[in-house]
């Protein structure tokens, strides 16, 4: 395929990383991991995320308020804060990492072994960060399946359930990962182009085209 050449492999792979550290951002601080809302009281709808709480009613509208403890926090909102944290810090050093080594930027010209190990290095922190980001959004999925379904609570209690940051959470790291794995690809399609020519007519070859010639003969 004409298109389907090592710069626009290293492109795209700047692309995806680029989106899905942007959608892993928004996630980061969007407060609608988890939803809440009451068949007792309809107008009010709940609102949690990583960093506050938010309270939606017909009458005032939204209104959020930060955690005010840290250590009061559920662990596995502790642990996603984390994860996400180091999401986007690994998440942007790829895309610093990728830059120098990208065909066409006049940065460490003449050499191909540098260029290709940022790329390499890129992939992997792409990686890194498509997987911290994947990891927080399960586990707070998890607990909240878990709580979903305990039977220790009545069943007229409103139970939280997913919010709208968890699918862009899921599709960040994906989109994270699928980037990392196009920069590896685009190594193999340099290491593909930069392959010494074939030269079927030298010496050596006539050589042993004699050779098996004689052996036919005889």
């Amino acid at each position: 395929m004409v298109f389907l050449t090592t710069t626009m492999m290293q492109r795209t792979a700047v692309f995806v990383t680029f989106g899905g550290l942007v959608t892993s951002l928004i996630t980061t601080f969007l407060p609608l991991w988890k939803t809440m809302n009451s068949d007792l009281n309809e107008v009010e709808n709940w609102y949690s995320g990583l960093w506050h709480t938010c309270l939606y009613t017909e009458e005032v509208g939204v209104q959020c308020k930060a955690y005010e403890s840290v250590l009061g926090l559920p662990m596995d909102l502790q642990i996603s804060r984390v994860l996400m944290s180091v999401s986007l810090g690994t998440g942007a050093l790829a895309l610093l990492v990728a830059f120098p080594g990208l065909d066409g930027v006049e940065m460490c010209l003449g050499k191909p072994q540098m260029r290709r190990a940022l790329l390499i290095l890129a992939g992997v922190l792409s990686w890194m960060s498509g997987l911290t980001t994947l990891a927080p959004v399960s586990i707070v999925a998890y607990t909240t399946v878990v709580d979903f379904w305990d039977e220790g609570f009545p069943d007229v209690m409103p139970r939280w359930e997913y919010g709208e940051a968890m699918f862009s959470g899921w599709f960040g790291g994906l989109a994270l990962a699928i980037g990392g794995t196009l920069f590896f690809v685009a190594v193999c399609m340099g290491d593909f182009d930069q392959r010494p020519p074939s030269v079927p007519n030298s010496p050596q070859v006539k050589h042993r085209a004699q050779h098996y010639l004689k052996t036919e003969v005889l």
